[in-house]
Parts: structure tokens; sequence; C-alpha cells
């Protein structure tokens, strides 16, 4: 950590909250978010889906096994900044190649250190999720809260983090050929699909049906990504026009636009989901638990009068978390189920695949 740069948090409200800066010193602003994993703080800092936001880790302490190239989820970074009680720069772990606050410089992310987590989730969970600025101490607040009047949306998050051209990840004697459209894709979805015989072609979010069709897939895999689903209007167009020619399998953004192209309405949550939350399935008593990252949820009544089946709901606020329609072989998931961070308890590419073997 820093021994000589000092940072602050400022509340659209003028609050300000004071640590050291363990990461890059920039200035930065974006909705301000928490996330309740207790590890996988390098997955979630690579998850293109937190592009924009600022990330407040209510475990305690982060950056305890550092690094490792290997467990990337993207080639970029994703959130705009990282907010930790404590940020260790001395990892035990024969793995690590880089100190968390090593990677945060380099990839131009402050992370305030230092500060009551717990008092800071409790605000977000009761007020929302708000739009934040992490600037040097010596900022006037007046020069912060400037900052937080004049940030925009971006309305076009998901073509920022999606691959400019497609690319392949081959397996040994595959089974199935499947497309992924990367609306802010993370890796490990990639290999689930890798392990499980299927070949798979990476897409940007912009290709068109006739694009993705090209390609004779067995399947194709709408990506988790960041953002308001209504602003990927033409995403929804590709996914009425796939839907009933061939099966289509949807995760976290992936539902949500699955969910619009049917109809569906949504709603913001108010402190969104981010990290692990507990499921219940409509056709099993047992409680599973999933990584989670969304701040959209679809409108139950609306997904019922659309003629989706609903699949999971949240244990704990009663959201709906999956969404199928057998009759176009399209299923959706509103969670991370590669278990990357997470359990792997969850058997959810398994009735991918078996949506394109039938």
């Amino acid at each position: 950590m820093s021994v000589d740069k000092r940072l602050k948090l400022v509340l659209p409200d003028g609050r300000q909250m004071h640590g050291m800066n363990a990461g890059a010193d920039v200035c930065v602003c974006g909705e301000l978010v928490f996330n309740t994993s207790m590890v996988g703080y390098q997955e979630v800092l690579s998850d293109p889906a937190y592009a924009g936001q600022i990330i407040v880790m209510t475990y305690p302490l982060i950056g305890q096994y550092g690094i490792m190239d290997e467990d990337f989820e993207s080639k970029g970074a994703g959130p705009a900044g990282l907010i930790v009680r404590e940020c260790c720069d001395t990892p035990s772990n024969f793995r690590y190649t880089k100190t968390l606050p090593e990677y945060l410089e380099d990839e131009k992310i402050p992370c305030l250190e230092g500060v009551d987590t717990r008092m800071l989730t409790r605000i977000i969970r009761d007020e929302g999720n708000m739009i934040a600025a992490l600037v040097p101490e010596e900022t006037p607040v007046e020069k912060a809260l400037e900052m937080i009047a004049a940030f925009k949306e971006d309305k076009d998050a998901v073509k920022h983090v999606s691959c400019k051209k497609r690319w392949f990840s081959r397996t040994p004697q595959h089974v199935h050929d499947v497309v992924v459209l990367d609306c802010g894709l993370k890796h490990s979805i990639v290999g689930e699909l890798n392990r499980r015989g299927c070949n798979v072609t990476v897409v940007p979010a912009g290709s068109t049906a006739e694009e993705i069709l090209a390609f004779n897939p067995d399947g194709v895999l709408v990506s988790s990504g960041p953002g308001n689903p209504e602003n990927a209007a033409e995403i929804v167009e590709v996914i009425n026009a796939l839907k009933g020619k061939l099966p289509v399998f949807g995760i976290s953004l992936g539902m949500a636009l699955i969910a619009l192209s049917y109809g569906a309405k949504l709603y913001k949550l108010k402190a969104g989901h981010h990290g692990g939350h507990p499921l219940r399935s409509a056709d099993s008593a047992r409680i599973i638990t999933a990584e989670h990252n969304h701040n959209y949820a679809v409108e139950e009544a609306s997904a019922l009068a659309a003629g989706l089946k609903l699949t999971y709901w949240d244990a704990a606020d009663n959201t709906v978390e999956g969404i199928e329609c057998a009759a176009d072989k399209v299923y959706a998931v509103q969670f991370y189920p590669e278990g990357g961070p997470g359990p792997d308890e969850t058997d959810f590419f398994d009735k991918f695949v078996k949506m394109m073997e039938d």
C-alpha cells in the first residue's frame, strides 16, 4: 500500500470518507455498489460487467493471495474503482505474479483503503446504488460534486467491453459448435463449454443473426455484461431472430435481454445483486448459492404474461433468477453458473448441452 497518497470517497450529498490510496493515482466517478464475495477479488476486478462501477468489498481483507496470470476473466479490468477495509500487499501464494496494489496501479484503478466498509455497505443497502467520486484528499468537495453531477451513464457499455473481432476456443474431439455473443464475456464461461466438448466461436456484440447463423452453430450463448439492458435493443432483435431456430442460453445480462425479446419488463434493483446470493428452484426444495452481478431484474408478472416459465428465484428478496421457454429451446439464468468465483454445484451448462443434443 502507498504510504504517501491519500484518497477520499465523496457521495452525492457531500459526505466524505478518507483513507489511503492502494491503487492508481487517478480521479474516477462511477456507480457505487457493494460485493459480498469472500474470495474471487481477481475475478471480480476482471469481470467486464463491473465496467464504470466503484466496488465496495464487504470482506475486510482483500489481496491476501495476490494476482495470478491464469485467473483473469477478461483481458481488461472491469471497475472504475475499488474500496476495501484493508488491502494486503504481502500475499501468501506460490502462484501469484503481482500484488493487488501493483495490479491496480497497472490498470489505472484507484483503491480507497482504511474506511469502514460495513458502514458504507449499510449506506448503499439503505439508500441504494448512487454515483460517487474517488478523488485525492486535497480535492475540494465542490469539485468532486461537479464530477458527480456531470456523470453520464454509458449507453454503449456493452459495445465498449465486447471483443472487436471474432475469436475461437477449440477442444479435442468436440461434439458441438457454440457461438457466444460477447456482451462482456467472462472467460470461465468459455472454459465450461470447452470442458463439455464444445468448440466455441466468440463474436462481437454488434454481430447480426445472419452472421451468427453463418457459423452453423448447434447453439448460441448470450453472455453477461454491463449497463442497462434496455440500451442494447439491437441484441434483443438478434435474439428474436435466433430463438426457435436453435437453442439459446442466456447468462446475467443475457437473461435480461432474452426476457426483453419476449416482451417482459425489467426494473432496477435498489442496491443490485453483487456477490453470493441464495437461490431456490421451482423443481427442487434445495437452496443453492451462486455468484451474481446485476442491477436489473425481470418483472415476474410480465414474464408470466409473456409465456415464460420461471425456474429460479432469489431466496432473499424473491426476484426472478431463471426463465425458460421450452418450445423455443430458450433458457436463461440471472446469476453466474460457471462458479468462478463461487461454488460449482449447478448443472446449467449440462442442460444447454442437452438442449443441443435434443
